[in-house]
């Protein structure tokens, strides 16, 4: 099981990493190359070198830290946001998030979340799913946690659906995918309803450049999710799934967080490319910190 949890969070920072300078690009689904690249020149993550992930596995990062510490709450977490965003440190945040940071420094961080879909607050589902034994808790607290930035019904939808996911998959079931559709159609039916179409169309055969304008590539949680979704079912080699994620434009640097959470939770540290490991920025430290919430999983497993 630690293997799985490091796995996991490793696979998602690569994927991120790889997603990185593409975020926002059109998809380059014939051009496409393997590894770590700059962005291009003028691009929002230009200053941010070969290797270096986003956002969000920052937030990953943030939550898992507090998380292991035994110090999470939504007011210390909305905190450490907060001084994140005031100090410049956010990679080209996700615009609800900034909203959420601006409202927070201006006004009362109570109050400070957006009503938006976006999916920035997907990365809360992986180190929840870590800390939690219990999945009914696991996604309350990740549900919570995603209303300091945003308090769409549909962005608590997406971010129980992914600890599902994630939940299912760590613990080696069969059926991850298929418990992870049935959360989302529970809790949101225009979400629900796009990652069934999405499993669909991976089912039909369609070619990922069709897949990719039929559901779409776009920061919203209805589209980064069933995207995502499509593409695990659809590539088994973590290479080309990787690559892939990394190369469908739009919301690159999410769509390959997931995918590469997933990758990593399905298939341990083995599934994870060698070089891709050794050119992450901060392997130690995710690895480290994956290790710690995994000490908090069995501790909380131990609880009468």
């Amino acid at each position: 099981m630690l293997d799985r949890f490091k796995a996991c969070m490793l696979g998602a920072a690569i994927g991120d990493a790889l997603g990185m300078p593409n975020e926002s690009t059109s998809p380059n689904l014939h051009k496409m190359r393997y590894g770590y690249r700059r962005a291009y020149k003028g691009h929002p993550n230009a200053g941010l070198k070969a290797g270096q992930f986003t956002d969000d596995t920052q937030l990953m990062i943030l939550a898992g830290t507090l998380l292991a510490a035994g110090r999470f709450n939504e007011d210390r977490y909305a905190e450490a946001l907060k001084e994140l965003y005031a100090r410049g440190g956010f990679r080209f945040p996700d615009g609800s998030v900034s909203a959420a940071c601006e409202h927070m420094i201006r006004d009362n961080p109570s109050s400070a979340g957006v009503k938006s879909t976006t999916a920035g607050c997907l990365a809360l589902a992986i180190p929840f799913t870590l800390a939690y034994p219990n999945l009914s808790e696991a996604v309350e607290r990740a549900v919570r946690s995603c209303s300091v930035t945003h308090t769409h019904p549909a962005a608590h939808a997406a971010v129980a659906t992914l600890t599902v996911l994630i939940y299912y998959t760590i613990n080696g079931s069969g059926d991850a995918i298929r418990q992870a559709e049935k959360k989302a159609s529970v809790e949101d039916d225009v979400l629900g309803g796009r990652i069934r179409n999405a499993l669909m169309l991976e089912r039909e055969g369609v070619d990922i450049e069709t897949a990719v304008l039929k559901i779409g590539h776009d920061v919203s949680v209805f589209q980064t999710l069933p995207l995502a979704f499509f593409l695990i079912s659809r590539y088994q080699h973590p290479p080309d799934l990787l690559t892939v994620a990394a190369n469908v434009g739009g919301n690159t640097d999410t769509i390959a967080f997931i995918c590469g959470a997933y990758l990593g939770a399905h298939g341990s540290m083995e599934a994870l490319p060698s070089d891709l490991l050794e050119g992450l920025e901060e392997r130690q430290r995710i690895e480290l910190l994956a290790q710690r919430l995994h000490g908090v999983y069995q501790r909380k497993m131990e609880q009468p």
